[in-house]
């Protein structure tokens, strides 16, 4: 039996972008429906890598398609709050990167929902793997933790 994971802190994220909780993204539980971390997550790696000028949503050659992700409930989020969404690259093979994301409320320094997408890169018309774009690499360098493994570096 593996132990729980726990919440991670601020402090363990290298870029954040704040983003805020719509009324539409509540359930009937009065709280934000789980599907609604995914699309904060997919958001906020897609926002950074456009910002960056690593993805073209239209007309990139090379796009990173979701092959694994994760979720880790904490504490509940709920409309209105402010989000404080951190973003760290875990792993960088040569085709794939393993964006981990930790969700914060408002100005709470402990994740309330944390976790990842495995994004693997392919050629957009053959949906085949392809090496990561320069362009991708250099965009996600800052974001790579202190030990983490890179095909860059091999």
């Amino acid at each position: 039996m593996t132990a729980r994971a726990r919440p991670e802190l601020r402090s363990g994220y290298v870029h954040f972008q704040v983003m805020t909780t719509r009324w539409m993204d509540n359930d009937v539980y009065r709280h934000m429906n789980n599907t609604t971390y995914y699309s904060f997550f997919d958001t906020l790696v897609c926002q950074y890598l456009i910002e960056r000028g690593a993805l073209d949503i239209e007309k990139s050659p090379v796009i990173g398609l979701v092959a694994e992700t994760t979720c880790r409930f904490f504490k509940s989020i709920a409309f209105p709050s402010k989000i404080n969404a951190g973003l760290r690259v875990g792993h960088q093979g040569n085709s794939s990167i393993r964006y981990e994301i930790g969700l914060f409320k408002d100005d709470e320094s402990v994740a309330s929902a944390q976790g990842h997408f495995v994004h693997v890169y392919v050629d957009r018309v053959s949906s085949r793997p392809v090496t990561l774009p320069e362009a991708v690499r250099l965009a996600v360098a800052p974001l790579l933790i202190a030990g983490v493994h890179s095909a860059a570096a091999e």
